[in-house]
């Protein structure tokens, strides 16, 4: 099964509605994105926690890296660049970091709040080759930007 991202869109705001603390949307967010699609085996955030670094925050699957650097791995060139990243194939990125052996593309957005302050990032893994498409990308940020606009 395949997101429908409008629903998705939908249930997310009405879940979310009125919250402004991070941590608690991105807990909210990584369940309702995880269970909503079957090419997600892992979802979740890496918070920056200071300066250069990220963090593991709420996720769904298996563990994750605790700790990933800018410098470093996908999640790092998101939050360095502040662009999304799609990566077709995992193994072909350089310098990307192996927290699950079964991963074999990835998505990760960086998440801002209405301020413009970069809160962490979004990393969505799969367990297939290719998973993830610009349509993705876009519907993701849509729902991030709204989520995340008031959030502290």
């Amino acid at each position: 099964m395949r997101a429908d991202y409008d629903e998705l869109a939908k249930t997310i705001a009405a879940l979310t509605e009125g919250e402004t603390d991070a941590i608690a949307l991105m807990a909210t967010i990584a369940c309702e994105l995880h269970h909503a699609d079957d090419r997600f085996d892992w979802t979740g955030f890496y918070r920056v926690t200071g300066p250069e670094m990220l963090k593991i925050g709420p996720y769904q699957g298996g563990h994750g890296c605790l700790v990933i650097p800018f410098s470093r791995g996908v999640c790092g060139a998101a939050a360095r660049s502040g662009e999304v990243q799609i990566v077709d194939d995992v193994d072909a990125f350089p310098g990307h970091i192996a927290c699950a052996s079964s991963t074999r593309s990835e998505i990760v957005l960086p998440v801002r709040n209405g301020a413009g302050v970069l809160l962490g990032v979004l990393d969505i893994d799969s367990d297939r080759p290719a998973a993830f498409d610009r349509a993705d990308a876009d519907a993701l940020a849509g729902i991030l930007a709204r989520s995340f606009e008031h959030a502290a």
